[in-house]
Order: C-alpha cells, then sequence, then structure tokens
C-alpha cells in the first residue's frame, strides 16, 4: 500500500480536523440539514426587518413553485442581477431546490455584457431591479430568456421605509407594459399557488450549481461552473476556519454576491451555522461608521479598503466596537502595516477581534488558504485548509520548488471548478494532472511555501488591475475600447491610487485623419460607459501618436505604466 504523502502544514491541525467528508447534498438540502433546528432564530435582517429562519424556508419554497410555475426545470440557467437583497438570496435557494443552475450577474453591467452573459449561459430567466429596465429592454429579445422577473430594493424593506422609497425612488423609472414576460417580484411569489406538485430535485453533490464570471487565471473575461460539492465544502472546512461563529452571531455583508467571498463566505456559511445575515443592498463607506453603530455585527468580511477606512473614520474614535469577533480580508492583500494598525485600532476600542487573511480565486470557490491555527505569519496567506493540496510549481521546469523558493501557486481539491463553462481550451490549460495523480489549477499566481507550509504569495503572473477588491482585465478593456470607431489601438495599464489600491487609466491612438478634440474624448468616455461594467471604466484617457514596443513588437504596458507613476 502506497504511503500517505505527509505535507508540511498538517501540524497545524488534528487528526480529527484534516478529515473533510462531503456529503452528497445539493446546497439547498445541506442549508436545510444544518439550520432545521434555527426555525425561531433570525436568518436575515434587512433594514431592521428580520426574517426568521421559518419565514426564509418558507419564501424559499414560494419562489422554488413559482419558477417551476413559470416553466423552469432541473439544469436549467437562471440569471439573478441584484444587489445584496434577500431576494437574491432567496432566488438562489430556491433555484438550487428545484435543480436549476444560478449565473450570478454584476447589477452593475453594462447592456451588451448582460447580453452576452445571458447568451453564453443559455439563460432562461432573469432575475434584475426594476430600475434597470431600461438597461435590458433592447438587448433581452436577442436571448434565450422566457421571462424577466422585476424586483426592487424595498420588496423587503419595513413598511414605512417600503413606502418612502417607492415615493421617492422609483416616481420616474421607466416601467414595461403590463405582459406575461416582465413579471414583478410579488406577483411571480404568487404565481406557487398554482404548482401544487411536488417540487425537490434530486440533486448531487457533483451536479453543476452556479456560474460565476471572472477573469480566469489567464485574464481573459470566463463563465466558472462551480458544483454544489466545492461550496458546502467550503463550510466544512469553515468549521475549522471559521470556528467562533454561534447561533445568534451576526454577519455584516457589504460584498456583493456575484462576488464567490459575498456569496459563499458572507451567506452560505453564517447560514449554515444559525447566524444572521445584514444585508446592505448599496454600500458607501462614508456611511461605514454608521452601519456599525446601529448593527453591531459580530463578523465583518470585506476588502482592505474597507477595514483601512476604521483608521481614517472620525466618527469611530470613541465608538466602543466591543462587539466584532473577527474581520475576514478577501479580495486584495493587506499590507503588514495596515494589518497592524488595525489591529491597534480595534484594541483601543475594546475588541479582541482579528483580521484573517487568505487566499483564494473564483475557481476555487474562494478560500484556498487561510491565516487560522497560529500560522497568520505577518505577509503570509496562512496555510492550505483541510482538504486542500497546494504546490509550488516552477513554471519553467514543472518541478515542485523547495521551501522558500519561487513558483506557481498550484491547488487541488473537492473545491476547484468544474471548469469553464464552453471553453474547454482554457479549462485543459490551467486544469492539469501532476505526478502525484492529483489534478491541480494553475492559478498564474507567484508565492512561496515556508519551512512550516505557510504560504507566501508574491505577485501576479497574469497582468491585471485589483481596485477596490475588484479584478479589472486590462486586455479585455482595451478589446471593448479598440471596437470605438474612433480608436485604431489601446493599452490599459494601473496605477496607484490611496483609496482604491489602483485604478485603470487607458492610452489612445486615434485612427488616421481623427483629430484629438473634446468632441472625441467625450464621445470615448460614453462609449466606455455604456459598453464596460462601472468599476472596469477607465478613470483618464491619455492620447498618443503610438506606443512603446517590446523585444517581440508589442505593446510596453510597463513603460506606459512608468510614464504615468513617474509624474
Amino acid at each position: 500500500m502506497q504511503k500517505k504523502e505527509q505535507f508540511l502544514w498538517e501540524h497545524y491541525y488534528s487528526k480529527e480536523e484534516l478529515k473533510v467528508n462531503i456529503p452528497d447534498l445539493s446546497l439547498y438540502d445541506y442549508m436545510m440539514k444544518h439550520t432545521k433546528n434555527f426555525k425561531n432564530n433570525y436568518a436575515i435582517n434587512y433594514f431592521g426587518r428580520k426574517i426568521t429562519y421559518k419565514v426564509f424556508w418558507e419564501y424559499i419554497d414560494k419562489c422554488a413553485r413559482s419558477l417551476k410555475a413559470i416553466g423552469i426545470k432541473k439544469g436549467d440557467v437562471i440569471s439573478i442581477c441584484l444587489p445584496n437583497t434577500p431576494e437574491a438570496i432567496i432566488s438562489f435557494f430556491a433555484a438550487n431546490k428545484i435543480g436549476a443552475i444560478v449565473e450570478m450577474i454584476h447589477p452593475l453591467s453594462a447592456s451588451e455584457e448582460i447580453k452576452d452573459y445571458l447568451l453564453s449561459t443559455n439563460s432562461k430567466l432573469l432575475i434584475i431591479l426594476s430600475q434597470f429596465y431600461s438597461k435590458i429592454k433592447n438587448i433581452i429579445k436577442k436571448t434565450k430568456v422566457k421571462n424577466v422577473i422585476l424586483s426592487s430594493p424595498s420588496d423587503s424593506m419595513p413598511i414605512f421605509l417600503n413606502t418612502l422609497y417607492n415615493t421617492f425612488k422609483t416616481s420616474k423609472e421607466e416601467k414595461p407594459l403590463k405582459n406575461n414576460f416582465y413579471i414583478f417580484w410579488k406577483e411571480f411569489l404568487s404565481l406557487s399557488l398554482t404548482y401544487s406538485e411536488n417540487i425537490e430535485a434530486k440533486v448531487s453533490s457533483k451536479e453543476a450549481a452556479l456560474i460565476l464570471h471572472s477573469g480566469g487565471t489567464t485574464g481573459t473575461p470566463k463563465s466558472i461552473v462551480l458544483a454544489n460539492q466545492s461550496i458546502t465544502g467550503v463550510n466544512e472546512q469553515a468549521k475549522v476556519f471559521f470556528p467562533d461563529v454561534d447561533i445568534g452571531d451576526s454577519l455584516l455583508l457589504v460584498i456583493p454576491l456575484f462576488h464567490c467571498l459575498g456569496l459563499v463566505v458572507g451567506v452560505f456559511i453564517p447560514l449554515c451555522r444559525g447566524a444572521v445575515v445584514i444585508c446592505v443592498p448599496e454600500f458607501n463607506v462614508k456611511r461605514f461608521d454608521k452601519l456599525l453603530t446601529k448593527y453591531k455585527p459580530n463578523f465583518l468580511l470585506g476588502v482592505p479598503t474597507l477595514f483601512e477606512s476604521l483608521l481614517t473614520n472620525k466618527y469611530l474614535n470613541k465608538a466602543s466596537l466591543s462587539y466584532l469577533k473577527c474581520l475576514v480580508c478577501g479580495g486584495d492583500t493587506l499590507s503588514s502595516q495596515n494589518s497592524n494598525a488595525i489591529h491597534e485600532f480595534l484594541k483601543n476600542h475594546g475588541s479582541k477581534a482579528k483580521i484573517i487573511q487568505g487566499y483564494g480565486m473564483t475557481e476555487t470557490c474562494g478560500p484556498v488558504t487561510f491565516g487560522t491555527k497560529g500560522s497568520d505569519k505577518l505577509g503570509s496567506v496562512g496555510i492550505p485548509l483541510p482538504g486542500n493540496v497546494v504546490r509550488i510549481i516552477d513554471p519553467k521546469t514543472n518541478k515542485e520548488c523547495k521551501p522558500l523558493e519561487i513558483g506557481e501557486i498550484c491547488i487541488s481539491s473537492f473545491v476547484v471548478m468544474e471548469g469553464y463553462l464552453n471553453n474547454p481550451k482554457a479549462t485543459n490549460e490551467v486544469l492539469q494532472t501532476y505526478t502525484d495523480g492529483r489534478k491541480y489549477i494553475k492559478t498564474g499566481d507567484l508565492g512561496y511555501m515556508d519551512k512550516d507550509g505557510v504560504i507566501f504569495y508574491v505577485q501576479r503572473i497574469k497582468r491585471i488591475i485589483i481596485s477596490s477588491g475588484y479584478n479589472i482585465y486590462p486586455e479585455y478593456v482595451e478589446r471593448v475600447l479598440k471596437d470605438n470607431k474612433y480608436i485604431k489601438d489601446a493599452c490599459v495599464v494601473g496605477v496607484p491610487h490611496p483609496y482604491k489600491k489602483e485604478i485603470a487609466k487607458a492610452f489612445i491612438i486615434l485612427k488616421d485623419g481623427i483629430e484629438e478634440s473634446y468632441t472625441i474624448k467625450k464621445e470615448i468616455m460614453d462609449y466606455a460607459n455604456n459598453n464596460l461594467a462601472h468599476y472596469m471604466i477607465p478613470r483618464e484617457y491619455i492620447f498618443k501618436k503610438d506606443f512603446p514596443k517590446t523585444k517581440m513588437a508589442k505593446t510596453d504596458y510597463l513603460a506606459l505604466q512608468k510614464e504615468l507613476t513617474n509624474k
């Protein structure tokens, strides 16, 4: 019998902690199994309206029956394009209950992006904010969507806030004519009364449950397919890296649901532990202090800029933060200097909480490593979670690096994606079998492991810009810009920013015969605003006659980047 391989990081765990058993359950069945004793506890808090688990389950059942009533069946894809509202969470679980696959779409995506997403997944249903009707009205008929469900942020608000919102926010909102294609949320839920048959589908843990859109490890936008076991597996691991979640604890959800960290760590894990998810549909960092003092959450989940804002918020100077138990940082790395400053800030405000940092990607359903069990060495991203195998591989020789040698971070785990949707070439490029017989995902990121098995992230191999935790893929933005009738060539680079970490700026070469002018620049800006998601839009456009070239005759984006950073 072949001897089981011993990994450097395993000494941090007990033998029991290293045993991870993934039950053959769907997300819905797994959630129900773990919450069956919490029916009178609160599951969701939305603008002060608290929804118990029992009522939450009832909403899921109504939504699932309504989905069946309009013809959604097992294996169909439904698309959710909503902010952090109860309707988004309810729809997610309802779809899984009937065996449908959920596609999550950024609510601020441009019209053409939404159309491309819907076409790529062959989506049958779109659930979107009613205020975005004008964004989809001209593209939706070009897709295979059979119905559009229109939701409002006010649907689950307390009565008083609901009235205020509908009085002042929706009066000028363009709405569709009443027909069977567009259905408003409350009308949609009423369809549940028309479907009395059994709705639960037998769903294997290995079947697809979720599609998320990302740049992939190559920097080109792709659709990532995650199985039920990827998400339930993270929760099994969370029993180790998130051990202090008690029944009735609360988590402030400001990370959006189209982000793996928000959906899995911010919603699925807390709900499966009997905690309360405080939904914040529209987050403004300037009002962060008011959210904290109003809700007093026990857990915070955010990107580095969120936690760094604590240090400069004058309204928290005398506030007690004793209720905070843990802060989970993702989406980007937090500097050692800021990490120490935040810990000191928390200590001075009566909190024993620590910031836990880790490493992961959408293709791994979120966290792969975490600074848990005392592995949170300064500058590190912690150790692999139970069930995960991380190897540092030399990209040139394909041999495993020794401790402290830098190489590509490669991951094998049950949480790893099924693959990129309709893209076997890209899937096979990143999912490869190594000499140990395991299939690993090549992350495109450089790092190293120390003698204790602790992982240190160094830098990205891929060309990418991270702005406030969002990934911006320059090659994609460039392709969109080059489709403009005035643009001959474009190069997008990231430059440092005091709050966002980085912002995107675009260098533009106009087509022959086109002269730079205010009108031309305005049209290019309008074009970008209409064809790119908000966070991808370049913050500045610099016109040039030509671009510097590398020895391989490619645009030297590093040279252009230096032009801006050396100013």
